[in-house]
């Protein structure tokens, strides 16, 4: 019997704060849905027969991981909201004789409860919407799914698993607040109210130096894997800032509001300001929370569409003609030696037995390397110091071009002599002087800094800047490179590049690059022990799946991230509002008591509201535009080059973001209206 009060008053509990646990309870369901969908996708065997899909599914489980520790956070954080509502409710057990041991049991049930319906109606729709996510997964790797609806025991057991930790931990904490909170407290804990935070200014202060060191790193950081690398430290920096920002500097924002007379003493801001005063560092904390989950979905979202509509863009850099063959050979000698002539001609008689003809021809020669560029001297990089994360953000990617191909690429003519030198470089880095030196082997004098090149292909492909330097005289200065570095660790390597488009379809590409890799390593077979002349066979139209599984992987995980981040911002909203219109309601209706009318209630509530609530809005955009140039940075990484597109996604994203938070701060400010006012029902109070 005893037992079955418990549950019953759990029951009862939940049932008279609908109002505030129904919006928990869908938020809990969509979490438990998305985690389901996420580790389903990660997991799903139909994606191993799935070219592409492997890469997809690698980055799917790593968004498991981003949404088990985004759940716990903001689970246990709104949390926080409920308990709040309930602790009046709670005290009053307690003075009717209710000891904390048997508050204890009713939260005990409270928690089965919730975590059944919620883990039930999760994974009810996770089941069900999983093959419809499937089939869109399936839709950006270039495949179809079957018509099987599949269940993934694993996938369910791990999110059930991970939800039920998280429901414990939270009961533990309502535990422990309700235990060590005597019954009287528990009582008035509502109505408590809440000083303005001290030393406001120094938290402003401190806010303002990590703000400003944060928009520093984002807007001077050029290296684009010192802008991974930085990437997260500015993020940190952010979220520090921005609560700090919002705590003091919102406090300070309300008192400067009630100083100013012409405004305080307004019939529709004296209750508000007033009000808002004793309750802005906890205000403030929600506030930064929602700006900083607003900020999260602008920047994934927009980055990751901005990568998937790009992904063509960058396909092309990775692989600059449809055919690229790039071979590597052991001296100058095999250039000239009739090799590449014969693998030309291989390429020529494929092309033609498969009916494509080439057009766009690619055929260059290099010498590679990595070096340290310190003012004008280029050190070729130590082999020790190769996987050095630190020491890979300072080196760049070196390329030595004879200059009659630089000629033939760019259809320009120009006139230099042994010795001097054109240089290009990529990923907006530049290089000024007039001389450049590389190591003790080799003093150029730099006659110009061309400002565009041809799309050779090399770029895409490394982490670091990349460097071409056009000579004359080629051969000797490939030999006076080969001949200064360690032949043990093959820091500089001889390459020859060609490539060609053909007129075809995707599959007759495929084809041709099949049969022309394996007539290729037929003619390697030849070559005698002592040379070495290595050709790598690479195509467009066979590396395309491959290249967007990653992209759209990113994407669609993109998505899935931002839907839970758009839900739990809405709930944070939703809250604060709601417990703020509980906190308000005896305010105004005092204030209607000496009379004040319902339409000046509802200016009051617009004034609160539009003071505060547009300001993480506008944050988020200030943060969108001071990582503008810390993401453009990244995603060259990815050989997204279109600054264009970059800047439209984002906008457009924002303006969308805009749209959807103005409908949240209709539905929400007419349920703070409706909570003061008493005009829709109020709820019963325990």
């Amino acid at each position: 019997m005893r037992r079955g009060l418990y549950r019953k008053l759990a029951w009862t509990g939940i049932k008279k704060n609908k109002k505030l646990y129904m919006p928990y309870i869908l938020t809990c369901i969509g979490m438990v849905m998305m985690c389901y969908i996420i580790s389903f996708l990660g997991n799903n065997r139909s994606f191993a027969s799935v070219e592409g899909g492997e890469t997809a599914q690698s980055l799917l489980r790593t968004g498991f991981g981003v949404m088990c520790v985004f759940a716990f956070i903001f689970l246990f954080y709104t949390h926080s909201f409920l308990i709040r509502r309930r602790k009046k409710e709670f005290g009053l057990y307690n003075i009717l004789g209710m000891g904390k041991g048997d508050l204890t049991r009713v939260l005990g049930w409270e928690s089965v409860i919730m975590a059944f319906m919620t883990l039930a109606g999760g994974l009810f729709l996770g089941v069900l919407l999983s093959k419809f996510a499937e089939m869109g997964l399936m839709k950006i790797l270039g495949s179809t799914a079957g018509f099987s609806l599949e269940v993934e025991g694993a996938s369910l057991g791990r999110t059930a698993v991970l939800f039920l930790a998280i429901y414990f931990v939270i009961f533990l904490n309502t535990f422990w607040q309700i235990w060590r909170t005597d019954p009287i407290e528990l009582f008035h804990s509502e109505k408590a109210g809440e000083k303005p935070p001290k030393g406001n200014a120094f938290i402003a202060i401190v806010g303002l130096i990590c703000l400003a060191v944060a928009y520093y790193m984002a807007v001077t950081i050029e290296n684009p894997l010192e802008a991974l690398s930085f990437f997260f430290v500015a993020v940190i920096l952010v979220v520090i800032a921005t609560y700090m920002l919002f705590i003091a500097g919102s406090v300070t924002f309300c008192r400067l509001l009630g100083k100013n007379k012409g405004y305080y003493y307004k019939t529709a801001h004296f209750v508000s300001v007033s009000s808002m005063i004793y309750r802005m560092k906890r205000n403030g904390a929600g506030l930064a929370s929602i700006c900083i989950l607003c900020t999260m979905v602008l920047v994934m979202v927009s980055s990751t569409v901005c990568l998937y509509m790009g992904a063509e863009d960058s396909l092309r850099a990775r692989y600059p003609r449809d055919i690229n063959l790039n071979s590597v050979v052991s001296s100058t000698h095999m250039l000239g030696s009739g090799y590449a002539d014969q693998v030309r001609g291989l390429a020529e008689d494929v092309c033609e037995e498969y009916g494509a003809a080439m057009d766009n021809v690619l055929d260059y020669q290099q010498v590679f390397f990595y070096g340290f560029l310190s003012g004008d001297r280029i050190d070729l990089v130590p082999p020790d110091e190769m996987n050095s994360l630190s020491a890979v953000g300072d080196m760049w990617s070196v390329y030595v071009v004879p200059l009659e191909d630089y000629e033939r690429l760019t259809g320009t003519d120009e006139t230099l002599e042994s010795g001097e030198a054109l240089v290009y470089t990529t990923k907006g880095k530049d290089r000024a002087g007039e001389s450049l030196s590389v190591g003790d082997a080799l003093t150029l004098d730099v006659k110009k800094q061309v400002d565009d090149l041809v799309d050779m292909g090399n770029d895409m492909g490394q982490v670091t800047a990349s460097m071409y330097i056009f000579v004359p005289d080629f051969d000797q200065t490939a030999d006076r490179l080969i001949e200064s570095a360690d032949p043990s660790v093959n820091s500089v390597s001889l390459n020859w590049f060609y490539g060609f488009d053909m007129d075809c379809t995707d599959d007759i590409r495929v084809q041709v690059e099949r049969v022309l890799s394996e007539r290729v390593q037929t003619l390697e077979a030849g070559i005698e022990e002592n040379e070495f002349f290595h050709t790598l066979t690479e195509g467009r139209a066979s590396g395309r799946t491959n290249f967007y599984s990653m992209y759209g992987g990113l994407f669609y995980l993109g998505i899935l991230l931002g839907i839970s981040f758009v839900l739990a911002a809405v709930l944070i909203i939703y809250y604060k509002q709601v417990s703020e219109g509980y906190e308000d309601q005896s305010r105004f209706e005092i204030m209607q008591k000496v009379g004040m009318t319902r339409k000046e209630i509802r200016k009051s509530i617009n004034s609160q509201i539009l003071t505060v609530f547009f300001m993480p809005l506008i944050m988020a955009g200030v943060h969108l535009v001071f990582a503008f140039p810390i993401i453009r940075r990244m995603l060259l990484l990815f050989a997204l080059t279109n600054t264009t597109l970059l800047v439209l996604t984002m906008a457009g994203c924002y303006l969308v973001f805009v749209a959807f938070y103005m409908f949240v701060y209709r539905a929400t400010s007419k349920a703070y209206y409706h909570i003061v006012s008493g005009t829709k029902g109020r709820e019963t109070e325990m």
